[in-house]
């Protein structure tokens, strides 16, 4: 049973836990944004109408902030994998959904921010290559099962090495050398890059899908 003990106890651990969620969630946006070497930590605190000792209450120095984003992000990432497959009909449509995903968050996504995570704070790049590398590979690699069992994806397709072609080509267009922001757009390179992978492992029956799909989506997201 939870005594007042308890809850006094609670509360001295856990302070003022909704300015935390504040500075989390108002530094994602700014690094998302701006990129992060771009915002330092009193931007943040200006944005947010406190101190920079507030801030520090919670997180060392700006690597400990960037680390418990890259964390809340995997997290959020990974529900919303789980969601996807919950919602999904098919193979085909699951893709579709991780792009619609994808759509809004790079519509504000600062396309420098991997080669600055990679750059500046490797330790949040390990958290983010980890996650890539194991949690979004099993992903991709079950959804292809899943598509060749569903005769929408060719019987001949090798799992294993697609996903990992997938995952690689997936972060391409954030090469600023190949993909500089002046000429390209980061969200029309990721979609044809996503819909030139699905038409190479899809069966014929799996393409009218992807036409399907595709004409909804251009539908959903007519400017």
């Amino acid at each position: 049973m939870e005594t007042f003990a308890t809850i006094k106890v609670s509360i001295v651990l856990h302070p003022n836990m909704a300015t935390q969620d504040r500075i989390i969630e108002k530094a994602h946006e700014l690094f998302f944004r701006y990129g992060i070497k771009a915002v330092t930590m009193d931007d943040i605190a200006s944005h947010l109408g406190v101190s920079k000792k507030t801030i520090y209450q919670f997180y060392a120095d700006k690597d400990a902030l960037v680390n418990a984003i890259v964390m809340v992000e995997t997290e959020q990432d990974e529900a919303e994998c789980a969601r996807h497959r919950k919602e999904s009909e098919n193979a085909i449509h699951e893709v579709f959904l991780a792009l619609d995903m994808m759509q809004e968050m790079m519509s504000t996504m600062n396309p420098g921010i991997i080669f600055e995570l990679k750059k500046y704070h490797p330790a949040a790049f390990k958290l983010f290559n980890d996650h890539k590398n194991k949690f979004l590979y099993k992903v991709v690699k079950e959804n292809i099962e899943k598509g060749k069992k569903e005769e929408l994806y060719r019987s001949d397709v090798d799992p294993d090495i697609l996903a990992k072609f997938r995952i690689e080509s997936f972060f391409v267009p954030f090469n600023p050398e190949l993909f500089p922001t002046a000429k390209y757009s980061l969200l029309d390179v990721q979609a044809i890059l996503s819909e030139h992978f699905l038409y190479g492992i899809a069966t014929a029956k799996g393409q009218k899908l992807i036409a399907k799909y595709k004409k909804q989506r251009e539908k959903n997201f007519k400017p």
